[in-house]
């Protein structure tokens, strides 16, 4: 064999496995997509009925009697009035079939407790409701919406299904005469937890997240450009540096519960600040957030050419000058898509927050950073956590917002890079 055929067949061996190579990485590629896309499409069908909700339409006669027997108008005993009874008499004579207490309590619950509350605010802003006849939509219970939207669970056994055979015949004379509709559930925007599924909201979470949030980058992002700086432009090289880098790119890879055992440690049983409270929360999580920001520092320090910083030595400004007033803003691009990074990975993190009391059942809407709070994927671990049939679209739509929010993070992160990145 000559040297020619050596040559081709090293050739064509070389083509094959390039062409091998090429097709695993695109059978990997469509591999990936078709699972994200399997993934999204579940998470999507379960979750996107849980934006909107049932609700009842109702003659409410607002009973002198009940909200204000003095006819004083007292705040007081308008809002401590028994609204739960003016939605009873209310389906009394939608229904003057049903007499029994039994029957009477199954068919009060078809509403929503949460609807007495929004009959006591409507009331409090206008008293002139008060011996008035309106017709109201109601929120419709959780078992109730659940059947409206599967409507074929209504063929199942009475065992089987949620609501009961006499339940099913009001929902259905309900349905009938046009009494039923789906209206946006806005609840779930403007509501903190709850232990009933159709009361359940995320607000408490958002706020809770964007709290804990705020705490991370004030925290982390002077401290790890300040690092990556001095690591990079102005320290010494030598062991000791080495030393602090290696250990730096180590934390970085840490499981981030550690961070949560840290924060638990000292936080908490030794400084002694609040439990649940997003100021804990952004302080563990600006740990965890140091190495990742620190080591972007670095490298937009490092795709800076060394001629921007001679030519400012070369002016006769100080190395100190070079870095802060010309290096330094040319790398903040880096810089900045690195930070949105770090942030749209502590804003998908729970493990450390479980650790530090934010797992707790809040049903109370923060309004600080010392509030007890929890955070939105905290919020989801609950959700998934609950045995009532109601919170697995919540815990959908919980993950499809979550989501939404990584997804806009990292889109900005792609944009600051795009529009202020400089190719050199």
């Amino acid at each position: 064999m000559n040297n020619t055929e050596i040559i081709k067949k090293s050739l064509m061996k070389r083509h094959l496995a390039e062409s091998r190579f090429k097709t695993y990485g695109i059978l990997g590629i469509i591999s990936a997509t078709v699972f994200l896309i399997v993934i999204l499409s579940t998470i999507f069908i379960e979750g996107k009925s849980a934006f909107k909700s049932t609700y009842i339409k109702l003659d409410v006669f607002f009973d002198p009697s009940i909200i204000d027997p003095d006819g004083t108008r007292d705040i007081d005993e308008i809002r401590f009035a028994n609204y739960r009874k003016v939605i009873k008499n209310s389906l009394k004579n939608y229904f003057p079939e049903v007499t029994g207490k039994e029957e009477m309590k199954s068919l009060t619950e078809l509403i929503s407790s949460s609807e007495e509350e929004n009959l006591m605010q409507a009331v409090l802003k206008n008293n002139d409701l008060i011996g008035a006849n309106k017709k109201v939509w109601l929120k419709a219970s959780s078992k109730i919406d659940i059947i409206h939207k599967n409507p074929e669970m209504k063929d199942l056994s009475e065992s089987n299904r949620l609501i009961s055979d006499k339940e099913l015949e009001w929902f259905d004379k309900l349905t009938r005469n046009g009494d039923v509709k789906f209206s946006l559930n806005k609840i779930f925007f403007l509501k903190a937890d709850s232990t009933e599924p159709e009361q359940a909201g995320i607000l408490g979470s958002i706020l809770g997240s964007f709290f804990t949030l705020v705490i991370t980058l004030i925290l982390s992002f002077p401290i790890a450009v300040a690092a990556g700086v001095f690591l990079e432009e102005l320290a010494p090289k030598n062991r000791l540096t080495d030393i602090i880098e290696i250990n730096i790119n180590n934390l970085a890879a840490v499981p981030s519960i550690i961070f949560g055992l840290l924060g638990l440690a000292i936080f908490l049983n030794v400084m002694h600040l609040p439990r649940s409270a997003p100021i804990v929360g952004g302080m563990v999580l600006a740990l965890m957030t140091l190495p990742t920001i620190i080591i972007a520092t670095r490298v937009s320090l490092k795709a800076v050419p060394p001629s921007i910083r001679e030519a400012a030595v070369g002016l006769g400004a100080t190395k100190f000058q070079s870095v802060i007033h010309h290096v330094l803003p040319l790398a903040i691009p880096g810089i900045a898509t690195g930070t949105i990074i770090g942030m749209s990975r502590a804003l998908g993190e729970s493990a450390p927050l479980l650790l530090i009391g934010m797992v707790a059942f809040i049903v109370d809407i923060p309004g600080s950073f010392t509030d007890s709070a929890t955070v939105l994927p905290v919020q989801i671990y609950l959700w998934k956590s609950t045995a009532a049939r109601g919170f697995v679209e919540l815990t959908a739509a919980g993950v499809i917002v979550l989501l939404t929010f990584l997804i806009l993070m990292n889109a900005l992160a792609i944009y600051v890079r795009n529009k202020f990145e400089k190719k050199w």
